[in-house]
């Protein structure tokens, strides 16, 4: 089992690269997220490997970092997503967008992703909507803190539970603002993390 190549990336292409190690050129399949990250050709790269073994070929699946690969053999996980089909989720989704549409069933956001389409997605979400907080870009989960209050807490504590899930707080404080003043007295901090979480990965 390959765990990882270091060598110099010689050749880009749509969906995969070629690396140099030690005189011998090995066919990568990666994300656009992860190639987009490589160095340009002839620059020395370490790329993270998952090794798919079939009858008539030994594929190689490359990523720039551990939570990549691991939600890429999560999706795999899944009656019907092959390689193909999760590298396109990866590229379509980060790590925080999949936590957040599987966390809040956003069906739509999971169809994003080039061959999902509404059966496949529901199987997803079906199969996977409870380990999903455990992975990357879940920071365990939505933790609601124990401080939590009505009221003006309600933002406070809605950007602590976002910035948890990998949010940045510049891009979640003014989605929590907008969704304060639209649900007036009636917001609460469960309403406002859903609502945020399918604004945020959208």
């Amino acid at each position: 089992m390959i765990a990882f190549l270091s060598g110099l990336v010689i050749q880009m292409e749509l969906g995969s690269c070629v690396l140099d190690v030690n005189g011998v050129g090995y066919l990568v399949a990666a994300s656009t997220r992860t190639l987009a990250a490589l160095p340009n050709p002839p620059e020395k790269a370490r790329v993270l490997i998952e090794t798919v073994v079939r009858e008539d070929a030994i594929l190689l699946y490359g990523f720039a970092e551990s939570a990549e690969r691991e939600w890429f053999r999560l999706l795999t996980s899944v009656q019907g997503v092959g390689a193909k089909v999760a590298l396109g989720m990866l590229s379509t989704l980060s790590p925080g967008e999949l936590v957040a549409a599987l966390t809040t069933s956003d069906k739509a956001t999971l169809t994003r992703a080039p061959g999902v389409g509404g059966r496949l997605a529901e199987r997803i979400l079906t199969e996977l909507r409870d380990r999903a907080g455990k992975m990357p870009g879940g920071g365990g989960g939505i933790v609601v803190p124990a401080s939590a209050t009505p009221g003006g807490g309600i933002e406070a504590d809605a950007l602590l539970a976002l910035a948890g899930l990998g949010f940045r707080r510049s891009e979640a404080a003014p989605v929590i603002r907008r969704l304060l003043d639209e649900q007036g007295p009636a917001a609460s901090l469960d309403s406002v993390l859903r609502d945020s979480l399918k604004a945020l990965a959208r």
